[in-house]
């Protein structure tokens, strides 16, 4: 394999060799080329390219964050205003990997990053992720860390990241580059249900770049956190994640958003719980209905079952917990951004 590296004044969507992959932080694909999973002709090094518009964080006038994709998660994560105003987006930053990790670690190549699936990424098992198929050697394994939701015959491997959901819950944007310029796309529609086709993991183009993420932040939304269930206290792959954002009218929900990590396919909207609480007062009752809602259309298996109750009772305690907070938080902001 040879090495290509962008002249730090080319275009993040300059030409590149055919067969070629984008390389920021690394630290995903590196981990996964060593495992002989991926195997690139060439690397493409964004970390060269000198464009400011991939790296920092601004906030618009309406209020939104824009984040460059090169941004570094702990760049993020240590940014006062997002952790004032969007706190689930930086407690999602914070749960993830390790200090070391997420130093080099990009936010787009965060969003970006492939499952963890055993099967997938150890090359003498047939998986239809690596080889459209060539059949899914989950099926009939040991699944305790696989989907329940959003799966299908061909896969049930589970999206493993952390901050897609933050972003998620927010009804985030990406900005896109490529050869025919930039577009602006939803983050709900960046990644793909596997379906029959679990190799064709997002809606990027060949040529596309995420040059950007946006999110939106209300004033509500500093009444949010993040809920992470795995099996180490550090440095691990949630179980079962939640990123909840509340607006209360007194005790009733004028708005809620709910997203989960850990036990689907891409990053997951748990829209039934959102409708159900809709209009509703917030009682332990109501947000544990909420829980089982979400995982109305759960498909299990022995190894993983135990997600499902899981995943209904961190929804609940996300919801009584953010119910517990203040309605706005009141955060000195000391940094001025340029």
């Amino acid at each position: 394999m040879q090495p290509f590296r962008l002249d730090p004044t080319t275009p993040a969507h300059g030409p590149a060799p055919h067969g070629a992959r984008q390389i920021a932080g690394g630290t995903n694909l590196v981990d996964l080329m060593r495992l002989g999973v991926e195997r690139p002709t060439a690397l493409v090094d964004l970390d060269r390219v000198s464009a400011p518009a991939l790296r920092g964080i601004t906030r618009l006038p309406d209020g939104t964050f824009r984040i460059g994709a090169l941004t570094r998660m702990a760049e993020a994560a240590a940014d006062t205003e997002l952790r004032r105003d969007l706190p689930m987006v930086v407690q999602s930053l914070e749960l993830a990997a390790s200090p070391q990790i997420r130093n080099m670690a990009s936010l787009g190549g965060n969003l970006l990053q492939r499952t963890r699936c055993p099967y997938f990424r150890d090359v003498s098992w047939p998986c239809n992720k690596r080889e459209r198929g060539s059949g899914c050697g989950a099926m009939e394994g040991i699944t305790r860390h696989h989907a329940i939701l959003g799966t299908s015959d061909s896969c049930i491997a589970a999206y493993p990241g952390d901050f897609a959901q933050a972003a998620l819950a927010l009804d985030a944007q990406i900005e896109i580059t490529g050869q025919g310029g930039v577009r602006r796309m939803k983050l709900a529609r960046l990644h793909r249900l596997p379906g029959a086709t679990p190799d064709v993991e997002t809606a990027l183009d060949a040529d596309e770049t995420i040059t950007a993420i946006h999110l939106p932040a209300p004033g509500w939304a500093r009444r949010s956190l993040f809920l992470k269930r795995r099996e180490r206290t550090s440095y691990s792959f949630a179980l079962v994640s939640a990123a909840c954002a509340l607006d209360l009218d007194g005790d009733r929900v004028r708005e809620v958003r709910l997203a989960l990590g850990g036990v689907a396919t891409i990053p997951w909207r748990a829209f039934p719980a959102e409708q159900l609480l809709a209009g509703e007062r917030l009682t332990e009752e109501c947000a544990h209905a909420a829980g089982v809602a979400a995982f109305a259309d759960a498909v299990v298996r022995p190894d993983n079952a135990f997600k499902r109750d899981l995943g209904a009772a961190l929804i609940a305690r996300a919801l009584l917990a953010a119910r517990a907070l203040p309605a706005a938080r009141d955060l000195p902001v000391t940094e001025t951004r340029r």
